[in-house]
């Protein structure tokens, strides 16, 4: 059973995802309605089976002021896909200022890259140029939607439409 589904705001606007059991909730208690199903999979009770939702739509649309994504660790890593930006690796990931904290570098969004511990080793309090490491990507302050895409799994199409990820 996929553990994710997708909630849209009552204009079909994707602002967050949640659980099954969250969601299921939100449209037996007719705060939303399914938009999409997932195929073939049920939540079932003592008495009756309920189709699992991939899709919801809110029935009454809900102002979501936005704040912008946390900066968090978890949240880098989950941006950089869980890999070293130097050499691509997925094993003793770390977090690394691109400009040293000791020369005055912030810890903000742009400044901040998931690499393993050798990379970071190598680099010590240099930028990455002087330690002759090129980035893969350069980094970003990730958006609302592109942090939605993550949580797509390739063959959920049902998604990807309300992410403005195919038409």
């Amino acid at each position: 059973m996929k553990d994710k589904v997708l909630i849209l705001n009552q204009d079909f606007n994707a602002i967050a995802v949640c659980s099954v059991h969250k969601a299921f909730l939100l449209v037996y208690l007719d705060k939303a309605e399914m938009v999409t199903r997932s195929d073939g999979e049920f939540l079932h009770s003592i008495s009756a089976a309920y189709p699992v939702p991939s899709v919801i739509r809110l029935q009454n649309y809900v102002h979501v002021p936005y704040f912008g994504i946390s900066l968090s660790r978890h949240n880098v890593l989950r941006r950089d896909n869980y890999s070293c930006q130097y050499c691509g690796s997925v094993k003793n990931l770390t977090l690394d200022h691109l400009l040293p904290r000791c020369r005055g570098g912030e810890t903000k969004w742009q400044n901040l890259v998931t690499a393993c511990s050798r990379c970071n080793s190598r680099k010590g309090d240099r930028t990455p140029e002087e330690a002759g490491l090129k980035l893969l990507r350069k980094p970003v302050r990730p958006s609302l939607k592109s942090f939605l895409q993550l949580h797509v799994n390739p063959g959920n199409k049902d998604w990807r439409v309300y992410l403005g990820m195919e038409y």
